[in-house]
């Protein structure tokens, strides 16, 4: 990793820091106001120059639970490559809520995340590998997939 790539990632995390109690509120993208969980990671990753400036808005908050489309997936690939690693401090991980991939979250350490959490009605730090993110109703492990903001070749142009 460059000394650039990891001045970016730090940036990334503390400008999501940043938005901490921020309510949560479908499709919003207002510091203190309210954010969902897309559209912090647009918001961090866009305000600190890492990708070109992108709103995937308008987009139905209840898309997952009719659909089998990977709408959250489209959004996220505009960010980054999906790499096949254990996930990174500025790496998004994303996971599937429903019938798709609907979650997305900010990894800050080896050990937890920061998002837009609808269940904690906020913008929150919280473990990976707490129960509600990491598994499904019936215990099994809930599919993710990490993607990286800096593995796409044509992400992070304004470098």
């Amino acid at each position: 990793m460059s000394d650039r790539e990891a001045a970016q990632r730090t940036a990334v995390i503390a400008e999501a820091k940043t938005w901490l109690r921020t309510p949560f509120r479908d499709c919003a993208d207002v510091k203190g106001a309210g954010v969902d969980c897309a559209m912090l990671l647009v918001r961090c990753f866009v305000d600190t120059g890492v990708v070109p400036p992108l709103d995937p808005r308008p987009y139905s908050p209840q898309w997952l639970l009719h659909r089998d489309e990977e709408k959250f997936l489209d959004i996220i690939s505009k960010l980054g490559a999906e790499v096949l690693r254990p996930p990174v401090p500025g790496d998004v991980i994303v996971y599937r809520v429903g019938r798709c991939f609907a979650h997305g979250a900010i990894v800050i350490d080896a050990a937890h995340v920061i998002h837009a959490y609808k269940q904690e009605e906020q913008v929150a730090i919280s473990p990976m590998h707490d129960i509600r993110l990491s598994q499904l109703n019936d215990g099994r492990p809930r599919p993710r997939k990490i993607f990286d903001c800096w593995a796409n070749k044509t992400v992070g142009s304004r470098q």
